[in-house]
């Protein structure tokens, strides 16, 4: 495990010394210590970015899948580490975290196929004077800004198609959870990543090394993954310099239970999109819209259901929620819920922080919430599920989509046409039917409105990491 950042292939310190502490959200207790990069660190990363990325983008297309396939494999093959280190670090089960692993790695092997699919064109001009050549090159150093939820997998959905594409890149993994990107750093130069196509920069001054990475001549594009509020500081800070970005930033995802749909089915796929490593997901579904004819109903059964939810240490036996990430957190999930309550909503399962050691809450259910209530307009990022019973189709409708945020929705229907059409109406990037997960890397993952800019995955996230080139040519 390093502790130590990553600059041009070699492992050092930081500029000033100075660490970053890491604690085990379970218990609050420090797992170790980490370099912290400062400005200057930032500005060598891309130096090294800059210098590494013309041959690496040189380098034949078949030959950087087989480096990308070489990480795919490479990152399975550290699957139980990995996912340790993400559950010491981030707390989430180890089920999960190892989940989280595969997933991740599945980028390098998604995006080792599509590093020699890069298409262009060529046609003739309507005047026939010339010809029309399109082509694909790569932007060149991209800076990476991943958040604290998904240690491993924020980085490779950036990494590999950046990678594919022939850049290079420069990442700041959150100061919460820096051990797990160290670590796939290392595995991925030990896979046949050249020395300075990725760099691992960690660092206790967000503000000050963002500036310094973005301010580097090099710097083409910022890929982030984060809130909705820091995005569009970065948003501003990238104006400056008319830097490509892509983003993908809050979520407040409705949840839509028609009064035919299969209730048993409908409370399984609520558990896996609400609860899925610890609730702290941007996809997490955040607000729960049901059929006034069967809302009594679904919260019952989904009270039962998060009833069963085992909370502790990701590392013990049977837990499948383990801690919120910090007290900021266990504050605000607190804050929102106090809020709800005092509002009419009625508290059919838990409502309250655990004590610790560590930063616990209770896994939650609120009948009764009224549209527009304060809760459905935060991202609550935490176990708290509030059910708002509807009436009217088209009255429930815009209320879920009576947010800025647009990333993820889910339909549950027994009537495919109903559901389809609901899906068609929702302004949300990702929908789910009859179903509580969606991510893949073979599907774009992306939002609308405030939820973000570009799409991740699929065919269209390489092209995310790509200029497109117009020639016009005579013979």
């Amino acid at each position: 495990m390093s502790e130590q950042i990553l600059i041009g292939g070699q492992w050092r310190d930081g500029a000033d010394g100075e660490r970053i502490s890491v604690a085990d959200p379970a218990t609050s207790d420090e797992i170790t210590t980490v370099a912290a990069g400062t400005p200057a660190d930032a500005t060598a990363a891309v130096d090294a970015a800059a210098a590494a990325q013309p041959g690496w983008a040189a380098t034949a297309p078949r030959e950087r899948a087989e480096v990308l396939r070489a990480c795919w494999s490479t990152l399975l093959d550290h699957q139980d580490e990995l996912a340790e280190l993400i559950t010491g670090e981030h707390g989430k089960p180890l089920a999960d975290a190892r989940g989280e692993v595969a997933y991740a790695a599945e980028f390098f092997r998604w995006n080792s196929e599509e590093a020699v699919r890069i298409h262009g064109s060529m046609g003739t001009a309507p005047s026939g004077n010339n010809k029309i050549i399109v082509r694909h090159p790569p932007v060149g150093v991209v800076v990476m800004v991943t958040p604290w939820n998904f240690p491993a997998a924020m980085i490779t959905r950036k990494v590999a198609p950046a990678l594919a594409a022939g850049n290079a890149a420069v990442v700041k993994p959150p100061a919460e959870t820096p051990l797990t990107a160290l670590r796939v750093a290392d595995l991925l130069q030990q896979a046949g990543v050249p020395d300075g196509v990725i760099n691992v920069v960690p660092t206790a001054d967000s503000a000050a090394w963002f500036e310094a990475a973005t301010e580097h001549r090099a710097t083409r594009m910022v890929s982030f993954t984060g809130s909705t509020a820091v995005g569009k500081l970065l948003l501003k800070r990238c104006a400056d310099r008319v830097l490509k970005v892509a983003m993908e930033l809050g979520g407040n995802a409705p949840f839509i239970v028609f009064a035919d749909a299969d209730l048993d089915a409908a409370v399984e796929g609520a558990m896996v999109a609400k609860m899925r490593h610890s609730a702290e997901t941007c996809t997490a579904a955040n607000r729960f819209f049901a059929a006034r004819a069967v809302a009594a109903e679904f919260t019952a059964k989904l009270a039962n259901a998060m009833s069963e939810v085992r909370v502790g240490s990701g590392f013990d036996d049977g837990v499948t929620c383990g801690p919120m990430i910090n007290p900021a957190a266990i504050e605000s999930i607190s804050g929102l819920v106090g809020a709800a309550v005092g509002d009419g909503a009625e508290v059919a399962l838990g409502g309250s922080a655990i004590d610790g050691p560590g930063f616990f809450y209770e896994p939650t259910v609120l009948g009764g919430v009224a549209p527009g209530a304060g809760i459905t307009r935060h991202e609550i990022f935490g176990p708290v599920a509030p059910v708002i019973p509807f009436d009217d189709h088209d009255t429930m409708i815009d209320n879920a989509n009576d947010t800025e945020m647009g990333l993820a929705a889910y339909v549950y229907s027994a009537d495919l046409a109903r559901a389809m059409r609901t899906a068609e109406r929702l302004e949300s990037g990702i929908v789910g039917i009859n179903r509580g997960a969606m991510s893949d890397p073979a599907a774009p993952f992306g939002g609308m409105k405030q939820s973000g800019l570009g799409r991740e995955g699929a065919s269209e996230g390489i092209y995310e990491f790509c200029e497109t080139q117009y020639i016009a040519a005579s013979w």
